[in-house]
């Protein structure tokens, strides 16, 4: 009671501020927490890109691989790489349908914390599931003999650049997530998108084999975009003008989907 009494208003008005970088850090630990407890979510996260690297380089690489150029397994793995973390991404506004379902989100709104900190830690908390299966999955890629021909250097950016397009796309399924609420409608609005932006692509086979009215959308989506570019870091060759565009298409998605995200979760609770 004596140190109640001793509280002053001026120090309870401080320790209520909300802090932007120490909340952000808080949810995105508790979100990696949750990860760590149920560890079966890594699992099945790591799991399908596996059968797809084997099913690609084993069953049909040997009918696709004769019109890439370069041996198959090299101009498949940045398109798995890609394939892998567009749908992790759907992580984020399953976790966010979820939370909202079951009123965390009210209950954190409650609290003396930075509103953005759910968003923004959410986000890093899957760029961070993200770093360990993309790299997990360079592990995968390396046992069924992919080997990159980049200088270590352009190997890391073509890593950093998958994860910066992971990181970009979280904020496209957070406001899908806070959209409808319910984690499995979540996932069932999802597929439309990612279909329409991981198969019609680049990422298993090469552009010129499409038909031509597809090879307009497929060239410029943003996953083929991206794809090209890790394809030119890791194989080698001109990286500049793909690498220029990936980036540029990372940064606009931010750019766009953060600010609807914010708008969203505000109005969502």
């Amino acid at each position: 009671m004596i140190a109640i009494a001793a509280t002053s208003p001026a120090s309870l008005v401080i320790d209520s501020k909300p802090r932007p970088v120490t909340d952000t850090l808080t949810m995105a630990w508790r979100n990696l927490v949750n990860t760590r407890r149920n560890p079966q979510l890594l699992v099945l996260a790591t799991i399908q890109p596996v059968i797809f690297v084997l099913m690609f380089r084993y069953v049909f690489g040997g009918a696709i691989g004769g019109v890439t150029g370069v041996p198959y397994v090299d101009f498949l793995m940045p398109g798995i790489f890609i394939q892998t973390v567009v749908f992790g991404s759907l992580t984020t506004g399953i976790g966010l349908a979820d939370d909202l379902n079951k009123g965390l989100i009210e209950r954190f709104r409650s609290l003396p914390m930075a509103r953005s900190a759910v968003l923004i830690g959410r986000t890093l908390a899957d760029l961070v599931r993200n770093v360990f299966v993309v790299l997990l999955m360079c592990v995968v890629g390396y046992v069924v003999d992919w080997r990159p021909h980049g200088d270590p250097l352009e190997v890391v950016g073509g890593i950093a650049l998958v994860l910066l397009f992971s990181y970009s796309l979280s904020w496209v399924f957070a406001i899908i997530g806070l959209s409808v609420r319910d984690a499995e409608t979540t996932q069932a609005a999802s597929f439309p998108l990612l279909a329409l932006l991981v198969f019609p692509s680049t990422a298993f086979v090469p552009l010129h084999t499409m038909p031509g009215w597809l090879q307009v959308y497929a060239e410029h989506q943003p996953v083929s975009v991206v794809v090209e570019a890790v394809r030119d870091l890791t194989i080698g060759g001109p990286t500049s003008a793909h690498v220029l565009a990936a980036i540029a298409w990372c940064v606009g998605i931010v750019a766009v989907c953060a600010p609807l995200a914010v708008a969203r979760y505000r109005s969502a609770v």
